[in-house]
């Protein structure tokens, strides 16, 4: 086992990593920009290591800063939680060089799902369903022949990255031109890659994600499904577990193929296997997530399975302790992203000092942050302060607590989309869990 981790990220995941570390016995080295040298996981850490300017560029992207702060701190492996450079192949294969350990899958792993082409032809060959597309297009005029033989609508989607950046939804050939170069300008500006594919718009379609965890030993086993379907941008607003619409037949199915998807490609550690669901029950394989998702506490509260410990066990070479067959999804959990934006005002971002906070409290009510009264909040960074998980033993109970909690939590001094939570919660399409991923875009929310 490690007995020093440096967690190259910042904010809530960098708090709850050390927390994990804490109660394994394990020393951490908290890495910062100057931005953020009075952040709380800087405090928890025992060690923390300025490693540049505020710009991510110049600090939390900066591989020579972290491996140099690794090395000399004595820390013998790297988290790099969400975000980031935990996508990034090369740094986990200078980890590797470095003699570090990447609390990840492999390099070679990383670099295959990454692109996103290559990821659909792999998954094909697994024997997993596909979204009806193409694969890469080199120029324009292929992606107008193939625009023709897909159909229309479609979207564009950029084979690297992620986040919801590099895509463009084509709704006719004459919106195909326009939309191709932004896709494939806005992918190059965001991955240092323009590549992208055309794949069929799905429409009223549920987003659902298996979340799996792998061992060096070959052992693949799959944690319970999440929902996904509320989303701004292609970014999830909500998610929950289980799925309200999933039933045990179509779990077993999900399951069955995530685990063709980990073990076609030699998957360990934790990852996520995302697929597109229609209302006829067929489900289509979107993309691979090689690393922890931001919405993980939802799969450890129904199944009391601290994904962030395993992580780090599974890296440092010990075999998963639990079988397929010893995993109970038990009761209902929800997340909300809390971020630090005005929904009343375009979503624009805010920031600011936090001049008043109170967390809610009470038995299965999470509050994963990095927020602490008067800590000023940059305006470098991404918009999230935190997320609000809750655990019931029913869906129903597990949203009333969910507003309960949101009724309690009290941010003051920026502001935040509570508020949009709360309506959610209170909306009919939510709570009958019908909702789909155009469900913003009913609500007059641009998507």
């Amino acid at each position: 086992m490690f007995s020093k981790i440096l967690i190259a990220n910042r904010g809530e995941i960098a708090v709850r990593i050390i927390r994990a570390c804490k109660e394994m016995g394990i020393a951490t080295v908290a890495v910062f920009s100057q931005a953020d040298r009075d952040a709380l996981h800087v405090s928890l850490a025992d060690q923390a290591v300025c490693i540049g300017p505020a710009p991510v560029g110049e600090s939390y992207l900066n591989m020579t800063a972290i491996l140099t702060a690794a090395i000399e701190t004595g820390a013998q492996a790297i988290h790099p939680g969400y975000g980031l450079l935990s996508e990034n192949p090369r740094f986990a294969q200078l980890c590797a060089q470095c003699g570090l350990g990447f609390i990840g899958p492999s390099a070679q792993v990383i670099a295959r799902m990454g692109d996103k082409d290559e990821a659909r032809r792999a998954m094909i060959q697994a024997g997993v369903p596909v979204v009806p597309g193409c694969d890469l297009v080199p120029d324009l005029k292929t992606a107008r022949v193939q625009g023709e033989a897909i159909g229309y609508p479609l979207l564009i989607k950029a084979r690297a990255g992620g986040g919801g950046r590099g895509i463009r939804l084509v709704e006719s050939p004459d919106q195909l031109e326009g939309a191709y170069r932004a896709a494939s300008a806005e992918a190059q500006s965001a991955f240092g890659d323009g590549g992208v594919y055309l794949e069929k718009y799905l429409t009223s379609v549920k987003h659902i994600e298996v979340q799996m965890i792998g061992d060096r030993q070959g052992n693949i086993v799959c944690l319970g499904e999440r929902e996904c379907s509320v989303q701004r941008k292609n970014q999830k607003l909500v998610e929950e577990s289980p799925s309200p619409a999933v039933s045990p037949q179509l779990r077993a199915k999900l399951f069955e193929s995530t685990r063709r998807a980990a073990l076609a490609v030699g998957y360990e550690n934790a990852g996520t296997v995302e697929y597109l669901l229609d209302r006829q029950g067929n489900y289509y394989f979107m993309e691979m997530n090689t690393r922890l998702q931001v919405e993980h506490p939802v799969t450890e509260m129904v199944t009391g399975i601290d994904l962030v410990k395993w992580q780090i066990r599974v890296a440092a070479g010990q075999p998963l302790s639990f079988t397929q067959e010893d995993v109970r999804v038990e009761g209902s959990a929800i997340e909300c992203r809390i971020n630090a934006e005005d929904p009343k005002n375009q979503f624009r971002p805010s920031c600011g000092t936090v001049s008043l906070l109170h967390q809610p409290g009470g038995p299965w009510v999470r509050f994963d942050t990095a927020l602490y009264q008067d800590y000023r909040i940059p305006p470098f960074y991404d918009s999230m302060m935190g997320k609000l998980i809750v655990h019931a033993k029913t869906r129903e109970e597990a949203i009333r607590k969910m507003k309960a909690a949101l009724s309690e939590l009290v941010i003051e001094g920026v502001s935040w989309n509570g508020e949009l939570a709360m309506e959610i919660m209170d909306d009919p399409a939510f709570r009958d869990g019908s909702y789909g991923t155009d469900f913003m875009a009913k609500r007059g929310m641009v998507c």
